[in-house]
């Protein structure tokens, strides 16, 4: 894997297996690893191989890994409606990501 300019910052991402289907919440301290790893069935969880949750749609960087936890945290707890609220805001056509993270 390259290092990418977001590697070893906190983020909160979300991962979905297209337009409002599957959401999947993480956390990382390298995104566009951590997105290569989900897109390539190599995340240990195993959760977005086995739901097909490939394209990140959101994501949000932070300064230090606590405040990235808690916004997971947080984010884990919403309502599924405001989740895609938010994906929305930022992302209305649910675009992949992952190709801007790299460039």
């Amino acid at each position: 894997m390259h290092h990418y300019p977001l590697s070893r910052q906190p983020a909160v991402y979300i991962m979905a297996s297209g337009r409002y289907g599957v959401l999947y919440i993480g956390v990382t301290m390298n995104l566009p690893e951590r997105v290569w790893q989900h897109k390539n069935g190599l995340a240990p969880d195993g959760f977005t191989a086995r739901y097909r949750v490939y394209d990140l749609v959101w994501y949000e960087l932070f300064e230090h890994m606590p405040a990235a936890i808690a916004r997971e945290k947080a984010l884990k707890k919403w309502r599924r409606e405001w989740k895609i609220r938010l994906v929305e805001e930022q992302n209305p056509e649910w675009l992949d990501l992952f190709d801007s993270l790299i460039r």
